[in-house]
């Protein structure tokens, strides 16, 4: 299981995006992580008329290393760290160690 999960709502914790909060995309097998509107690029795309592609400047939300983001808590309005434990009908879930909110239902 693992400690971040597609839909995730996270803040950036290091870089340019510091900060800034959004919902994880991707998770990448690489350790990667793609943030809805967080490390954004500019991509010079050139034109394809075969496949009816418009050339221009792109803007493209590239991957940041999973250990840069933090999930956000929302009873607490900060990022904390998530914790694992395992219910009495055996099922294991996350939980946030800061308020000992269990995330997942």
């Amino acid at each position: 299981m693992k400690r971040l999960r597609k839909g995730d709502q996270v803040v950036v914790l290091s870089g340019k995006d510091k900060g800034r909060k959004g919902q994880i995309l991707e998770i990448h097998a690489d350790g990667t992580v793609v943030v809805e509107g967080v490390n954004v690029a500019k991509k010079h795309q050139r034109g394809n008329p075969n496949k009816n592609q418009q050339g221009g400047i792109l803007e493209k939300t590239m991957p940041l290393q999973a250990s840069k983001v933090a999930l956000w808590s929302p009873s607490d309005g900060k990022a904390s760290r998530v914790g694992f434990r395992t219910l009495p009908d055996g099922k294991k879930v996350r939980f946030f160690k800061s308020s000992n909110e269990q995330l997942d239902a």
